[in-house]
């Protein structure tokens, strides 16, 4: 028997088909998306309103060659639009297929098996899964009681250091001047994920000014109210943008999502109109959830971190009445904690019956 096919049969019988680490790999968990229509879905951190009309009448209208051809390969019309909006120069944005595909382009950038990723938890769950794909090492640096950066991070020699602000899942924001402390520390790349920053009062844009190793992950999902488009960017310096360039799939957004990502940040009256919405909305829940007996730290984005020490029976309760929140049941630091996003006024106050009730019980 020719050696090729011993060597063939030897992979298959011990590991299967897969590399080793894709084997040992536990994939990533999205939350789960109810089928029925008459449920309260607070478990996935949409934005409760519609996006812009001008999106609505773009898809309504989208001109058929443009579906027939190829899409512009790096989506260039939302690119004069941001960085229109965003002060910042078309060069200094890149457009990826959601935020998780930004991650995915910077982790394949910068890591490998020598090139290790860093972050500090609890945080976005997505983040070990991308780096076991790429066989990176990982150092996570466990946050303070209070969400604080972990002075830690700058010591674990990484090539990539990704922190979410405002983080998921306790919604706290890192001031600007910490990060910019971070970034001149580092001797890698840091990946600023500002994916729910729409909800916060401060942002970290004017970094990739100051800084030649920053990189900040923008997401369309939130704010915009566009999560089923699946549309995200980076923003950098140019020289970031040119290297990951290489990294993206060569068509990594479609022509319909950049069409819809572009009209709704012209839309800036519409998207800032509905941030203020789920922004009282987010105080009011907050207020009623504290009055429940729930610590619940102030949030920067559009959810809150509710602390309860029944959290498993409250979650699984509230999933017999068809409103689902997020539970990490697995996670550190998460076993007494809900995530619950903000949704509508209608649905926030079913919420707080359905947690009377259970409370009460």
């Amino acid at each position: 028997m020719p050696v090729c096919i011993i060597i063939l049969i030897i992979l298959r019988t011990d590991m299967g088909y897969f590399r080793e680490n894709i084997e040992k790999t536990v994939g990533y968990t999205p939350g789960f998306q109810p089928k029925a229509a008459d449920v309260v879905k607070l478990n996935t951190n949409e934005n409760p309103y519609p996006p812009s009309p001008e999106v609505i009448q773009a898809l309504t209208n989208i001109d058929p060659e443009k579906l027939r051809r190829y899409p512009q390969p790096t989506g260039d019309d939302f690119r004069q639009a941001a960085a229109q909006v965003l002060s910042i120069a078309p060069d200094n944005i890149m457009c990826t297929n959601g935020g998780d595909d930004m991650l995915t382009i910077a982790i394949r950038s910068f890591c490998d098996p020598l090139r290790p990723l860093a972050y500090p938890t609890p945080t976005y769950s997505l983040y070990p899964v991308l780096a076991n794909i790429q066989n990176a090492p990982v150092a996570e640096v466990p946050f303070s009681n209070n969400y604080e950066l972990p002075e830690k991070l700058t010591n674990v020699g990484a090539a990539l250091t990704i922190v979410c602000n405002p983080n998921a899942p306790s919604a706290t924001y890192i001031s600007k001047d910490k990060l910019a402390q971070l970034a001149g520390n580092l001797e890698g790349v840091l990946l600023i994920d500002e994916a729910y920053v729409d909800f916060a009062e401060d942002n970290c844009i004017s970094l990739i000014n100051d800084f030649d190793n920053v990189i900040i992950l923008r997401s369309m999902s939130k704010g915009y109210s566009l999560a089923g488009i699946r549309f995200g960017f980076a923003i950098a310096c140019k020289s970031l943008i040119d290297g990951m360039m290489k990294v993206k799939d060569s068509y990594n957004t479609d022509a319909v999502a950049v069409e819809a990502a572009t009209q709704a940040i012209k839309d800036q009256a519409y998207f800032k109109e509905n941030v203020e919405k789920v922004k009282a909305d987010r105080k009011i829940l907050t207020e009623k959830l504290r009055a429940l007996g729930f610590v619940v730290p102030d949030s920067s984005a559009n959810f809150v971190l509710a602390q309860n020490p029944k959290a498993d029976e409250i979650y699984n309760k509230l999933a017999e009445k068809n409103i689902y929140v997020r539970y990490f049941k697995n996670l550190p630091g998460l076993g007494d904690k809900l995530r619950i996003t903000v949704g509508t006024t209608r649905q926030n106050q079913a919420l707080i019956d359905a947690l009377k009730e259970i409370l009460s019980e």
